[in-house]
């Protein structure tokens, strides 16, 4: 996808809920953020032939959670769908490192190449990062009104994560392997033995 499509895709089921909330109340908010966001997995899966695994996870809580909070007409549910997903995000990666699994080389493998220090480095940093977006949540929605929740998650979470993402450069550009110059991995050798620089 092209990268303004790509925003769409992630940021425009947000902005839907944004609107539709401030013009129609929570419920309606929240009906549209369902629709929206099955609809931008339905565009991911129609340009790329895949649905990446984070966005995924993300819309399967909304349409849970936005289903229960029609449901049962409560907006406790959509509101703390954030904390469920990040605390999720948290525990996969805070696992992941006692157990020397690269998660996070799973997910972005594709997108950058990095050592395995490089690796582990930025998969403990997100599961802090995730863990702090989930206490957040818990007490902006707990002190503030609904509305004022609504736009803590549009306008505050995002420019965090964003923000979070781009303070990574430094390590990104540390651990950064050169195309083309990781070693072979011989048939049998353990997962990640690739990783290094040739000599």
């Amino acid at each position: 996808m092209t990268p303004l499509l790509r925003l769409l895709t992630e940021a425009g089921p947000l902005a839907a809920f944004f609107i539709a909330n401030s013009q129609a109340g929570i419920m309606v908010g929240t009906a549209v953020f369902m629709v929206a966001i099955t609809l931008s997995l339905g565009v991911s899966w129609r340009m790329e032939r895949r649905i990446p695994v984070m966005p995924a996870v993300g819309a399967g809580f909304v349409l849970i959670f936005g289903g229960l909070t029609l449901w049962l007409q409560s907006d406790l549910f959509i509101k703390i769908k954030p904390t469920l997903v990040n605390l999720l995000f948290a525990a996969v990666l805070f696992v992941a490192h006692i157990t020397k699994r690269n998660v996070m080389k799973r997910l972005l493998g594709t997108v950058l190449s990095l050592s395995d220090d490089g690796w582990r480095t930025m998969g403990i940093r997100w599961a802090w990062f995730f863990l702090f977006l989930a206490v957040v949540n818990e007490v902006v929605w707990r002190s503030l009104d609904t509305d004022a929740w609504v736009n803590f998650k549009v306008f505050g979470i995002m420019p965090l994560t964003l923000l979070f993402s781009a303070l990574q450069t430094p390590l990104i550009m540390r651990h950064q392997i050169p195309e083309g110059t990781a070693t072979p991995v011989p048939p049998g050798a353990p997962h990640g033995a690739g990783d290094r620089p040739a000599p």
